[in-house]
């Protein structure tokens, strides 16, 4: 697996769109999803899912403030509230199947990313680790740099002797492209 160790606000998710063009135009076998800011009138308002098959759906919003006592359980990461079945109708079915490609060569899975949002949900826990423990996948992922409570699904896979993770920053962001496409290619041997 290449992991991309990423911090908030450099461009991770460009930098993940640029190597998957750059895969996909080589014709390379991929799927996946990353994750896209929504703004309204210049604000962040939420994040959504968007699928490399071109669906999309909301992954969190945020919260209004009024709304003091929530009816059923929510799953809050600051003021966003995660859409928890969204992000599971559209990610889960992809994560299965992208193992089942029946290729030859092993296909690549971006998942942008594995954080606080994602990791609500079990059943996308169970899929990644499925996919680590498989043998004809490559996973492009993001993690969060540590900080406050560690992520068991993110330390596991930061500890991996399989994972090669590239801290990505403001000034090496353009030039760690060919480095990352490099080990992917790697990986796929």
């Amino acid at each position: 697996m290449a992991s991309v160790h990423i911090v908030k606000g450099v461009g991770k998710t460009t930098l993940i769109q640029k190597v998957t063009q750059a895969l996909k135009s080589s014709g390379v076998p991929i799927d996946g999803f990353y994750t896209q800011e929504v703004r309204e009138g210049g604000r962040r308002t939420g994040f959504d899912v968007v699928t490399l098959s071109g669906n999309r759906g909301p992954l969190s919003r945020v919260s209004p403030s009024s709304d003091s006592s929530a009816s059923r359980r929510e799953y809050r990461v600051g003021q966003y509230v995660v859409d928890l079945v969204s992000f599971e109708q559209l990610v889960l079915p992809m994560l299965r199947n992208v193992n089942h490609g029946g290729d030859s060569e092993k296909r690549i899975c971006v998942i942008d990313e594995i954080g606080k949002m994602e990791l609500f949900s079990q059943a996308f826990i169970q899929a990644v680790r499925q996919m680590l423990a498989g043998s004809g996948t490559v996973v492009l992922g993001t993690i969060p740099i540590p900080k406050g409570k560690p992520l068991d699904l993110v330390e596991e896979i930061r500890s991996r002797k399989d994972v090669k993770v590239f801290n990505v920053s403001k000034e090496n962001r353009n030039s760690i492209l060919q480095d990352i496409l490099a080990a992917v290619e790697s990986c796929r041997k």
